[in-house]
């Protein structure tokens, strides 16, 4: 289906929408309440829905308003229509548009292809409130090779000149190094002039220093030729078009050739040709393929949005790159959006694919593709950096709104981890446990507070181990929940959604027992972690959870075990530390805990009291004092000598 059919389709499918309640214009909903809790369809739309052919098609459901709320496609309209109101939805956005449908319109297309088409060019049209809708707010960068006797090459984001674009380019400087390899290569004109033969043999224009510095051949005083010229942005057409590999070829036996003839200055200068090509195509050659044309399509998505990343390889080395985000608002699945991008790109770009690597089949039987889903080998590896640039796109995507929108970018943190903690709520307050003992000695817990996916460290907590005798981690970690969420309880306080607790399927299985004794089981959702940060444990699962390494639920929980660990040790190592200073200086009689704990102060260690004078110490706690001390230190001294 051409532009112009879809566009005389979409004027004449506007109008009947206006002469048949149009929008802004009221409908009159047939459906009871029990057809809306059932989602089932009005009597008037029932009859419609009975009419529907079973032919591929596009379908538009209308509001009470009369307004566009959905646009789809389906292979067969009567079965795929009749879907949305024989049952209840998982989807919560589904059920809300199917309460929401009062009226419907469809138009019966050839094929499946040509329906997604007409699809995307009327969501484009109606924007419609329930539909995925391409978020494409920027322009993208081309370099054009104009079409004049002496041609410029140059980036431009309008396509308002005559001559050959290529591109896009995903970003500005991948454009920007292309050119300045260029330029680095051959001597090609940088000036706006118009140059024809009439201008040159006028005298008209005046060399510039590009020229003086051998960045230019001259043209404009007619110093090169328009064959010699043509030659040259020739071999620049080779770069943009991807024949990088056969212009290094060619430049390595050119070089070859010139020193066989002794022609060493001339050999040099194609040398360094050489090697600037050959440093570029060790950046932007992906795999070296002899294949002609091959396409790829890489997808990432988060709760929010999609992601796809096309790239076009001409012999291995990428010559278009595009990447588009899709705003998700129903329950679109990730097929479906994936048919969405190949029929905007196909249509963007005006190409017609072929051979297409994809990290799974779109929804769509696109006429003449062969769809390739590679495990192994060169297009594996073209996959891969598809994958790698798409959620990189994604990650700096996040990153923007964010910096932009800090509330924004922690609801959909919080959206993110409730969805992949499995959570009925998203988890404003999380609290992560984590025990430290050596040996049974000096056993102590931590307890962390994260605060909307960051640490609240005001609130994070200390506890020595009380009731447990020995290195028993799973009592130490009941007794310290007991005591945590029994006091948070007595005070009134409120519990955190989210509980995680260090140590895997023993340390969870303790915390289950614990909370079932406190009756909030239940009411706080409780994780655990293995000694590895991926695998997540849930009560009564025996198989872990491996969320991505890269998804910022898991980097939350990274930082949650970090600080609580960090956190419990250096509570652990001061225990000990005050512990053993303590033990050095109990049974001195007369010294007692104030008095050890002024010395401490004074001295900061137990060695230098040692090495203090009797007068010094005599200055912190008196005459009688430090000569007990001076005693008990002089008898330590004779005893250890002694063995």
């Amino acid at each position: 289906m051409d532009k112009a059919n879809i566009e005389e389709i979409l004027e004449g499918f506007g109008r009947s929408i206006d002469e048949e309640g149009g929008f802004g214009l009221e409908i009159t909903p047939d459906r009871t309440a029990d057809d809306l809790r059932h989602n089932r369809p009005g009597d008037a739309l029932r009859k419609k829905i009975l009419g529907l052919p079973e032919a591929p098609g596009v379908y538009m459901y209308l509001n009470s308003h009369g307004q566009v709320i959905y646009v789809g496609k389906a292979k067969r309209l009567k079965r795929r229509v009749s879907s949305y109101f024989n049952r209840m939805h998982d989807s919560v956005r589904t059920n809300l548009l199917v309460r929401n449908i009062v009226d419907m319109r469809f138009i019966v297309v050839a094929s499946e292809e040509d329906a997604l088409h007409l699809e995307n060019a009327m969501i484009k049209e109606y924007q419609p409130r329930y539909n995925v809708l391409l978020k494409d707010d920027k322009s993208y960068p081309w370099i054009v090779v104009t079409k004049e006797p002496y041609p410029r090459v140059f980036l431009t984001r309008t396509k308002g000149e005559s001559g050959k674009y290529y591109g896009p380019y995903s970003n500005l400087q991948s454009a920007k190094v292309v050119l300045q390899l260029i330029r680095d290569i051959f001597p090609i004109r940088s000036c706006r002039h118009y140059l024809d033969e009439r201008g040159i043999a006028r005298n008209k224009f005046r060399l510039c220093l590009d020229y003086h510095i051998h960045k230019c051949g001259g043209a404009c005083r007619g110093l090169i030729n328009q064959e010699d010229y043509g030659k040259i942005i020739a071999q620049v057409r080779q770069i943009l078009s991807g024949e990088t590999l056969l212009l290094e070829r060619h430049l390595k036996d050119e070089m070859i050739r010139l020193s066989e003839e002794w022609k060493f200055e001339e050999a040099q200068v194609v040398k360094e040709k050489y090697e600037a090509v050959t440093r570029y195509n060790a950046k932007s050659v992906i795999a070296r393929s002899e294949e002609e044309d091959i396409d790829m399509f890489a997808y990432v998505e988060n709760t929010s949005s999609a992601y796809v990343c096309f790239m076009h390889l001409h012999r291995g080395a990428v010559i278009q790159s595009l990447n588009l985000e899709f705003r998700r608002r129903g329950s679109e699945s990730r097929e479906e959006i994936l048919s969405m991008a190949i029929s905007e790109i196909g249509r963007r770009f005006e190409c017609e694919f072929k051979d297409v690597i994809v990290p799974f089949e779109p929804d769509v039987e696109f006429k003449g593709v062969n769809f390739i889903i590679p495990q192994r080998g060169d297009k594996k590896k073209i996959l891969d950096v598809g994958m790698k640039n798409v959620t990189q796109y994604m990650n700096d995507k996040e990153k923007q709104i964010a910096a932009l929108d800090p509330e924004k970018g922690t609801d959909r943190l919080m959206e993110q981890m409730k969805s992949d903690f499995r959570l009925s709520v998203q988890p404003r307050h999380i609290e992560c446990f984590d025990n430290s003992n050596i040996q049974g000695t000096n056993p102590v817990a931590s307890c962390v507070v994260f605060r909307d996916g960051k640490p609240a460290k005001r609130d994070y907590r200390h506890f020595c181990i009380k009731t447990v005798e020995g290195p028993d981690d799973f009592a130490s970690m009941k007794e310290v929940l007991h005591r945590r969420y029994t006091r948070m309880m007595a005070e009134g306080e409120a519990l955190p959604q989210l509980v995680v607790v260090d140590g895997g399927k023993g340390q969870l299985s303790a915390a289950v027992e614990a909370f079932d004794e406190m009756g909030i089981r239940g009411e706080v959702a409780l994780v655990g972690i293995a000694k590895r940060l991926e695998e997540i444990y849930f009560p009564g699962d025996s198989l872990p959870l491996y969320i991505d390494k890269k998804s910022p639920s898991l980097r939350v929980v990274q930082h949650l075990r970090d600080e609580a660990h960090r956190f419990g040790i250096t509570h652990h190592r001061d225990r000990r530390s005050k512990g053993q200073i303590v033990s050095q200086l109990d049974g001195i009689k007369g010294i007692g805990p104030a008095t050890q704990t002024m010395l401490m102060k004074h001295f900061k260690s137990v060695k230098r009291m040692r090495e203090a004078s009797p007068e010094e110490i005599a200055s912190v706690v008196g005459k009688a004092k430090a000569s007990r001390l001076t005693e008990h230190f002089a008898a330590q001294k004779i005893e250890n000598d002694k063995n």
